[in-house]
């Protein structure tokens, strides 16, 4: 029971990798960001996503409370004929 539980420990440690490795530098995040220069392609896709979302609420929004009002409507609507 031991033998397994000290060749489970050994695998967990083989996937985690060694320590050695989390301190290595990565290639992405090797040069600083330049602030001189904003990724305006960047800015310009949040904002426009931003925008399209608030677009897309506003407009669920309205048709809510469109249908909203359609079914009070019904509701309301006491008719002999249709009945």
């Amino acid at each position: 029971m031991a033998a397994a539980l000290l060749r489970a420990a050994k695998r967990l440690r083989l996937v985690a990798g060694a320590p050695s490795l989390a301190f290595t530098r990565s290639a992405f995040v090797a040069r600083k960001p330049n602030y001189a220069q904003p990724n305006w392609f960047g800015v310009g896709l949040a904002f426009s996503t931003s925008a399209a979302l608030w677009a897309l609420l506003f407009k669920q929004h309205n048709e809510d409370i469109m249908e909203y009002e359609r079914r009070k409507k019904e509701r309301q609507h006491k008719c002999t004929e249709c009945s």
